[in-house]
């Protein structure tokens, strides 16, 4: 199904149902009906053979859904169980009616026990829901281990429990769901992180809420989707030459790398750049010029050298297979004299964390490792919060951040906008993903769009091409299995003349 571009926090959830509540006179009790409604027509669609459902229920809302889920289950003449945890005889308002009503059309409520999954078809998970900010103990750690330890499908309430809404972070231990039906307002966490394993497919509902309710709440950050980058490629003119598409010049490849520049070369090659260079060590140059014919290769060993190369370049990208050494940093150097738009990866990210500087128009694209050098943190810290991170990135290097990862974040101090990428699959965690991400990002940068748009422009296309890679299977998955999927995903953005 197609999933809203907008992103919430819990908080901005809770204030878009305090909105339909309050101001529309939506009644609570109905938004929840309507909920448990979705959620079993979803549990009949996706497994329509199952029989025996099993509903383990919070004592909040999110556990109110749950007991109308297993309502609707036993009035459809399912066999059904709900297992009941946290003070249950304490729940009021339209939870409450919604725990009563279930117990009076006779299904059976229980308190948890770890062994009773055996023989259900499908786990409904309607325990924590949003509100989680600490970490998940005693019988509710007990459950989420039993759910996760069952091999029985899930399908999770709003967020899986135990996960983090804002964030993705598992707040000691989350469910892991098939699927996740998620109201009102999609959650942030579940799009980047851990979110992305934990939530499965993600569905939504909003629950019958007025569109005009969500104009009073800002999004937190937006999904890039193919529609919401449509028309940002201009046509290409029937008179352009090489020269209006821009020069990319890649600076990598010191001794025993000359596989990451040939491949951040090739795929801004793809991308669209009209003439792509390379500079790099030069033992590499005939070699890599041999085997990529259209890449004007330059063996380069010192500043002096690479001067003229910056002299005629639009972009440049540094950092693939760059080194740390002395090499790497002179030529890095050199990039940095000419105040030229670049797109920084890689090693030059390292030697950047070193010697940390501002430059208000660069893309830097760090993995949580590199971003953790950056920044001074830990990869886990990283990983935590990848939302603060990505902000911080861009708060203390300037120009536009993309954070990779599960859910690669793209933040711009041009226009304070964070986007989040849902695309790409495990596939891609091979050799080279990231040195084509990078070619990708400069071939666009070098078409003269702006930063903020390249970088975007450049991560939905590259994630999209390792789905298209991995149509057949997520093993063995080559970065240059994704440079013809580039073009194509590319030409489909492109904006046409008006007819």
């Amino acid at each position: 199904m197609n999933l809203p571009v907008a992103l919430y926090t819990a908080a901005q959830v809770r204030e878009l149902d305090r909105l339909a509540i309050e101001d529309r006179k939506i009644p609570g009790a109905k938004l929840m009906q309507r909920a448990g409604e979705a959620v079993f027509d979803l549990l009949r669609t996706r497994w329509p053979r199952a029989r025996r459902i099993v509903v383990l229920c919070g004592s909040g809302n999110n556990g109110g859904d749950g007991y109308v889920v297993a309502r609707l289950a036993r009035e459809a003449g399912l066999a059904v169980d709900v297992l009941s945890l946290g003070a249950a005889d304490k729940m009021h308002g339209d939870a409450g009616a919604a725990r009563k009503q279930c117990k009076s059309a006779g299904v059976s409520i229980q308190n948890f026990q770890d062994n009773l999954f055996a023989g259900h078809d499908v786990i409904v998970d309607a325990l924590l829901g949003i509100g989680l900010e600490r970490p998940v103990e005693g019988e509710w750690r007990a459950a989420i281990d039993s759910i996760n330890n069952s091999r029985v499908p899930v399908l999770a309430l709003d967020v899986p429990s135990g996960l983090h809404a804002d964030t993705g972070r598992v707040m000691g231990v989350a469910v892991r769901a098939n699927a996740t039906m998620t109201f009102i307002g999609l959650k942030a966490g579940m799009f980047t992180g851990a979110g992305r394993e934990h939530s499965g497919e993600i569905f939504f509902n909003d629950l019958g809420v007025p569109p005009d309710i969500y104009a009073k709440v800002s999004a937190l950050m937006r999904r890039l989707t193919e529609d919401s980058l449509h028309g940002l490629i201009p046509r290409r003119r029937r008179d352009m030459h090489k020269g209006d598409a821009g020069h990319v010049l890649v600076i990598g490849g010191d001794r025993g790398m000359p596989g990451a520049a040939r491949l951040a070369g090739e795929a801004a090659y793809r991308a669209g750049a009209g003439l792509v260079m390379l500079a790099t060590h030069p033992e590499h140059a005939a070699h890599i010029s041999a085997a990529r014919p259209e890449l004007i290769v330059h063996g380069v060993a010192t500043p002096e050298e690479l001067r003229p190369l910056l002299a005629r370049a639009d972009v440049i990208a540094v950092g693939p297979g760059l080194g740390q050494g002395g090499w790497g940093e002179a030529l890095f150097g050199a990039a940095l004299d000419t105040k030229l738009p670049m797109v920084v990866d890689a090693d030059a990210l390292n030697i950047l964390a070193a010697d940390p500087l501002m430059h208000t128009d660069w893309i830097l694209t760090p993995h949580p490792g590199e971003a953790s050098r950056m920044l001074g943190m830990s990869k886990e810290e990283i990983q935590a919060d990848r939302f603060a991170a990505v902000h911080e990135l861009v708060a203390s290097f300037g120009g536009v951040c993309v954070l990779k990862g599960a859910g690669t974040l793209v933040a711009s101090l041009y226009d304070g906008v964070v986007s989040v990428c849902d695309r790409g699959n495990p596939g891609m965690a091979t050799g080279g993903m990231g040195d084509v991400l990078t070619g990708v990002i400069a071939g666009l940068r070098a078409q003269g769009l702006i930063s903020p748009v390249a970088a975007r422009l450049g991560v939905w296309a590259h994630a999209s091409a390792g789905d298209d890679a991995a149509h057949s299977g997520e093993i063995g998955v080559l970065a240059s299995d994704l440079l013809p999927h580039i073009r194509t995903r590319l030409n489909r953005l492109v904006r046409h003349a008006d007819h």
